[in-house]
């Protein structure tokens, strides 16, 4: 991923360095303070006329102790349909999974990708269920689809609404 892409915490701060470093940082802080980490990534988009809005977060757990997230908005005007606009959400998400990696197995921090597609068949969404688990799980990721993918269905959500 490149630099040009902008990171903010959830209190509209903006990340000023390239967001490894920042989650670099952010592990060796929470693991100094004795704190467990879980990340979970996840992105979500909303059609908004003709522009879709895509939120990618980043969210870190501390185990019993809540947790914080890292976001990043794009918008673009490309017209899609549900399932390639699924394919995208998740695309999204392994691409800033694929970054990180690399430091969470360094730190050896738990990481999940989420994916806003629904299990039940008969929300559309679920189209994509397939194609998105495969692409996850064939990354070596560990996998989460609605109801358990809370960083895309409730984290990234709030931010395109």
């Amino acid at each position: 991923m490149n630099q040009l892409i902008q990171w903010r915490k959830l209190n509209g701060d903006r990340v000023k360095i390239p967001i490894e470093d920042e989650v670099r940082s952010v592990i060796v802080r929470e693991k100094q303070a004795g704190n467990e980490l879980k990340v979970c990534i996840g992105t979500d988009s909303q059609v908004k006329g003709k522009e879709i809005e895509f939120a990618t977060v980043i969210v870190f757990i501390r185990k019993g102790k809540g947790g914080f997230m890292y976001i990043n908005n794009e918008i673009t005007q490309q017209k899609m349909s549900i399932k390639q606009r699924m394919l995208v959400e998740v695309s999204r998400s392994i691409d800033v999974a694929y970054q990180l990696c690399r430091i969470f197995t360094l730190y050896n921090v738990d990481m999940e990708v989420h994916a806003d597609i629904n299990t039940n068949p008969n929300f559309k969404s679920n189209d994509a269920l397939k194609e998105a688990m495969g692409y996850i799980m064939g990354m070596g990721f560990a996998f989460k689809a609605k109801p358990d993918a809370f960083a895309s269905s409730n984290c990234a959500n709030k931010i395109v609404q």
